[in-house]
């Protein structure tokens, strides 16, 4: 899929006299930057896409990790990967067959699994007598997060059922994948994820209570996924860090999910290391998003001292940059507030939302919320949120999204260069 083209700054310069070509040259100027952001917006999400799925430990994640390795060098600054131990899990055979219709699933990674023979039994309503019961995600929703995991997931987990079939829901029909935020500990039946085109005919099923097969058959890969570390000298190494961070991997292309975030976090090393920080830059795009945040929680691991030592983690949420969806900050103090509102204002940016500081932080943030660490974040919604059509360039504003990189690589830097 080809790239967007965008126009030239010379094809915006309109050439007048005096003080109206002084400040019509300026006007050029900027969106000559702006413009310059945008291209590399653009590359960047294409060559994201382009990469395949980016699940934790597949060759579409580890791909991603090379580029950004790659991508660094181009500004000067030596990034490394750092590997930990995964066992992967690779699906083999993720189906349901009522009578002579067959429907393909994805399985539910942190719940128990079947063999190749798959299992069969009765098919009926969650919290019914049926072997195999049917249940219900929710959609995604930004204001109310872990809202896909309805109470009926949650009730799947404790069932004494043999299996379920997890129907997912979103803005429109299809596959809508829950992460598997258990996966380290594994718990409940197997559980098998479908379409939610596939809800009216299923429902219908489960009332007439029919005979089902499920099969859930993986494989487990022992493998290495890796993180992406990179770190900008200070003049001034005794002052706390300012820390950068954004997961990586996630389920399918997912380019406003995942690489919105990479795009911000290639912009605003580009930044930072083009100027003079006063303060250490650090900067770790995270591996292991999708399956429990397991790549930040071996970061942290490894620098027990960082999450309340840095003086600021700002972390790339999820979804910046999606066609006229909604955003949301979350600060952890009045000053990131305050400083995040101005550096949005900048460029024309209102969050649609601030959340109250104390509140619970939303996925890594959350890890460094709970250790002690300061944090700023920015999310927004999506129509495709963990679905196969989250893709450049349909799913991406790529005006919007050089904005919000622009405000976070200009507003970071200036938290670089304070020295108090």
């Amino acid at each position: 899929m080809k790239r967007r083209r965008f126009l030239t700054a010379t094809s915006r310069v309109a050439i007048g006299a005096g003080a109206v070509l002084l400040q019509r040259t300026a006007h050029a100027q900027s969106a000559a930057r702006d413009e310059r952001v945008e291209e590399r917006i653009a590359a960047w999400l294409e060559e994201y896409d382009g990469q395949g799925n980016h699940r934790t430990g597949t060759a579409g994640d580890n791909a991603s990790a090379e580029w950004l390795v790659r991508e660094a060098a181009k500004f000067g600054v030596k990034a490394e990967i750092e590997p930990f131990p995964f066992n992967r899990v690779d699906p083999q055979s993720v189906y349901i067959a009522i009578g002579d219709r067959r429907i393909d699933g994805f399985a539910l990674f942190d719940t128990a699994f079947t063999g190749a023979e798959g299992i069969s039994g009765t098919f009926g309503p969650l919290g019914s007598d049926a072997d195999i019961a049917l249940a219900e995600s929710e959609a995604y929703d930004l204001s109310q997060p872990g809202k896909e995991f309805s109470k009926e997931v949650a009730q799947a987990r404790t069932s004494q059922h043999k299996a379920v079939v997890i129907l997912t829901k979103g803005v429109h029909p299809g596959l809508f994948l829950l992460n598997a935020n258990s996966m380290p500990k594994p718990s409940g039946p197997p559980m098998l994820q479908v379409s939610s085109a596939n809800t009216e005919w299923l429902k219908e099923m489960a009332a007439k209570r029919p005979q089902i097969k499920f099969v859930s058959y993986v494989k487990r890969t022992p493998t290495q996924a890796s993180n992406v570390t990179a770190k900008i000298a200070g003049s001034n190494p005794k002052l706390p860090p300012v820390v950068v961070m954004a997961p990586r991997s996630a389920w399918f292309q997912s380019v406003t999910e995942q690489g919105s975030r990479m795009a911000l976090w290639l912009e605003t090393m580009r930044a930072v290391a083009a100027a003079k920080p006063v303060r250490d830059c650090l900067f770790v795009s995270f591996s292991g998003h999708e399956v429990g945040a397991i790549g930040t929680t071996n970061y942290l691991s490894t620098r027990p001292d960082l999450a309340k030592g840095a003086l600021v983690w700002v972390f790339f949420g999820s979804d910046i940059g999606s066609p006229g969806q909604p955003t949301q900050l979350h600060a952890s103090n009045d000053m990131l507030e305050k400083w995040a509102l101005a550096s949005f204002k900048k460029q024309g940016l209102v969050p649609t939302k601030v959340l109250p500081q104390s509140g619970a932080a939303r996925g890594e943030a959350g890890l460094i919320q709970r250790q002690g660490g300061q944090f700023v974040t920015v999310a927004g919604d999506s129509d495709a949120y963990h679905n196969i059509n989250d893709r450049w360039p349909e799913a991406a504003d790529v005006g919007a999204l050089a904005r919000w990189a622009t405000a976070f690589a200009n507003g970071t830097l200036d938290l670089a260069r304070t020295a108090s």
